[in-house]
């Protein structure tokens, strides 16, 4: 079997694709954090299966005729612990690409370790995208220092999610174990986005406490969307909801934050928001193709 992803999925057989999924686990055992991040997560979500294998992922998505993005996150310069392979997240998806797309994540203080490994990651491997969570990999994403990052991710043609908002991990720590929640702020986003047109960026989560940040740099901005993983949509921001069935229709992308939440509460908790008929397959799977340019067969 090829090392290298190509994508086999029947987007036409779908119902919907997560554009948020977490592997925090790799082939040889190793998790992606030091435990405690897990533990303080894991209690924040209440979630039942803090580390499920790649293949359990597939199994989960295939049940519920779903496609979903799958990454992890490299932190090992703030965390002084080494990521889980990219490698076999990918060797992972290979073997399940009719449900699964791989992104790739590279610490961006690894300066220009950083840019080749994104260039293999994305040549040599196949990744579909790129992970960043500014508060975990404790930086700042509009600090120039990391220009040359995102404009070799321009270069190449893939969109880069980026965690904004609130934190699970750390959550409830003294501290927060260090997590500084001002690396999540979006509007760190919108520098990025006015800088690198040709980027698509994809703000992560309702950004509670900068819900109203995130609306208007999604509405500026052709180049930015927004993803609803990591909260129930019953706790969504009115703003958000209400931006949702108009201005931002075909910006904001169905994500769960698996395995922190289920496809199943997720969707179950969106069946009851307000949106029109005519938004919901933009969110649950137009949107997303968009984002990831595939085209419908």
């Amino acid at each position: 079997m090829s090392t290298r992803y190509e994508l086999g999925i029947d987007f036409d057989a779908v119902e919907a694709v997560d554009m948020h999924v977490h592997l925090e686990i790799d082939e040889c055992g190793h998790k992606a954090m030091p435990e405690v991040f897990f533990e303080a997560s894991a209690k924040y979500f209440k979630s039942e299966e803090r580390t499920p294998s790649i293949d359990r992922i597939a199994e989960v998505y295939r049940e519920h005729k779903m496609a979903a993005v799958v990454f992890t996150v490299d932190a090992r310069t703030a965390l002084g612990h080494e990521p889980n392979s990219v490698a076999d997240l990918v060797a992972g998806c290979v073997r399940n690409n009719d449900v699964l797309i791989p992104f790739g994540s590279v610490d961006p203080r690894r300066g220009d370790a950083a840019l080749q490994d994104a260039k293999y990651q994305a040549t040599e491997l196949g990744v579909r995208g790129f992970k960043f969570h500014p508060s975990v990999q404790s930086f700042d994403p509009s600090d120039p220092t990391y220009y040359p990052l995102w404009q070799v991710l321009q270069d190449l043609g893939l969109p880069a999610i980026f965690h904004t908002g609130q934190n699970g991990m750390g959550a409830g720590l003294p501290g927060g174990n260090g997590i500084k929640l001002r690396y999540s702020n979006p509007l760190l986003l919108d520098d990025i986005a006015a800088d690198f047109p040709q980027l698509t960026i994809i703000m992560a989560h309702p950004s509670v406490p900068w819900q109203d940040e995130a609306n208007s740099i999604a509405t500026h901005k052709a180049n930015v969307y927004i993803d609803l993983s990591g909260w129930s949509p019953k706790y969504f921001p009115e703003s958000l909801v209400k931006l949702s069935n108009n201005v931002l229709a075909s910006k904001v992308l169905f994500g769960t934050d698996f395995p922190l939440i289920t496809p199943t509460k997720w969707m179950a908790a969106f069946e009851d928001l307000a949106l029109s008929d005519q938004v919901r397959p933009k969110i649950l799977k137009a949107n997303a193709l968009k984002v990831l340019g595939v085209e419908r067969r």
